[in-house]
């Protein structure tokens, strides 16, 4: 491999001919050779649209040379499109404020500048305004919300729609509750699903609150929080090109000591994926149970059969589609604890724990949007009721002498369903040999469909 040589404050450093980043990009590949895990793509895109927009505000002021800005945009613009993210090879597991990160967006745009015949300084031009320590949380927060709005979003509600198809589909059909994986008193399976399409609404409505939290930048903050080198202009002008260009509603958080040392912000989001993901494994491990058989389990409903589940039994088919959404649910909660051990951690002006809570975040929105979308294609779309088994599950349940409370008292209705169950007989027979109901009043009182509610 062939090198060039590279100079920093530090001094000289060997750099791969083809690398479009510089020295302190290359110490850090050098230093943190550790695991395999990289930062996220979509952070190092809001990286290069931070470096554009700060270009476009320090232009406007006065303070940075119109050549200069349009090399560094033009450069930032082809970061964003993918076009250099083989560029971006530092480990996760480096310096806590994700300087090394930052250094090495704006070694790359310097040296794409470059390549235009403009001479840009990775400090002093690309840089300018700014500090690591404002730019990364301010990328994590960035890149959350599109994550959030641009993907997540449309998958839930796709989901939804689906969900609100076999509410219709299926609101006539009578199935039996289960409470405690016991047989309880009926519902219709579109009540069930009703369930968890609630669920998914609520979700969507935390994760709606949560990110006007993360719409709160660190941005010109600089250093420690006091906004050295960072004029009021520039932030002003910045929010102005930054929501022109997302056509979003990014503002500046009011306090720079608290947004640059604390991240509840990317807890509370979080927090509220989290909760997504406990109801998406809810609905997807009732799917399964309700799905399990075909012939010794409950095999109350049917699920695609997507591919062979067994490499020994033949014909074996398995709910894989609800195994995966289970363990990217297991997944975000692990990440969501770390997020939230690593937000206590921030000392005085900084807290040094970002990389991992941007890992970790922007890890949980794209598992949950890709595991949601595969459950919702894969399996959702194609779920079918098994009505006879429902029926059947419906008539041979002893919780319908719950409708006989009102009438006989609880006491009685407990008496019927144990000798039903012990002598293996119908609640009807046992109601009617104990003499406790005539066959007349038990048949106008049990009735699956009066005891639905409203």
């Amino acid at each position: 491999m062939s090198y060039r040589i590279e100079k920093d404050s530090m001094g000289e450093i060997q750099v791969p001919e083809s690398a479009f980043w510089g020295a302190q990009t290359e110490r850090s590949r050098q230093n943190f050779n550790i695991g395999i895990e990289k930062m996220p793509n979509a952070l190092i895109k809001a990286l290069a649209l931070i470096k554009k927009t700060a270009a476009k505000a320090n232009e406007t002021t006065g303070k940075l040379e119109t050549s200069i800005s349009e090399a560094i945009q033009m450069a930032a613009d082809k970061i964003i499109k993918g076009e250099a993210d083989q560029h971006f090879p530092l480990s996760l597991w480096q310096t806590g404020s994700g300087t090394q990160t930052n250094m090495n967006v704006n070694e790359v745009i310097a040296h794409l500048a470059a390549n235009t015949g403009v001479t840009v300084h990775p400090n002093d031009h690309v840089n300018m305004s700014q500090s690591s320590n404002d730019v990364f949380p301010t990328a994590i927060h960035i890149a959350a919300v599109q994550l959030i709005e641009q993907q997540l979003f449309p998958v839930i509600k796709q989901m939804i729609q689906t969900l609100q198809r076999l509410e219709n589909e299926n609101e006539k059909i009578i199935k039996i509750g289960r409470t405690h994986l016991q047989d309880a008193t009926p519902v219709t399976f579109a009540q069930e699903i009703s369930g968890w399409r609630s669920g998914l609404e609520h979700s969507f409505q935390m994760l709606a609150l949560a990110i006007q939290e993360l719409k709160q930048l660190a941005i010109g903050g600089t250093a420690v929080g006091t906004g050295l080198n960072a004029s009021n202009e520039y932030i002003e002008l910045f929010f102005n090109y930054l929501n022109a260009e997302t056509d979003s509603e990014f503002s500046e958080d009011p306090n720079k000591f608290h947004a640059l040392a604390s991240k509840d912000a990317a807890v509370f989001t979080s927090g509220a994926l989290k909760a997504l993901a406990a109801n998406a494994m809810k609905m997807a491990n009732d799917i399964r149970w309700m799905a399990s058989g075909p012939r010794s389990g409950l095999g109350e409903i049917t699920i695609p059969a997507n591919e062979p589940g067994s490499s020994i039994m033949p014909g074996k088919i398995n709910p894989t589609q609800c195994e995966a959404l289970t363990m990217i649910a297991v997944q975000v909660m692990g990440n969501d604890t770390t997020i939230g051990i690593s937000a206590s951690q921030g000392n005085f002006e900084l807290n040094v724990y970002m990389p991992v809570v941007a890992y970790n975040l922007l890890q949980s929105i794209q598992l949950l949007t890709d595991g949601l979308r595969s459950f919702n294609q894969n399996c959702l779309v194609g779920m079918k009721a098994d009505q006879e088994k429902m029926t059947q599950y419906v008539e041979q349940s002893l919780m319908l002498v719950t409708a006989l409370n009102p009438h006989i008292g609880y006491d009685n209705g407990a008496q019927i369903a144990k000798k039903a169950f012990q002598e293996n007989t119908t609640l009807k027979q046992a109601a009617l040999s104990l003499g406790l109901v005539t066959e007349a009043d038990y048949d106008a009182w049990v009735k699956p469909e009066q005891m639905l509610g409203k």
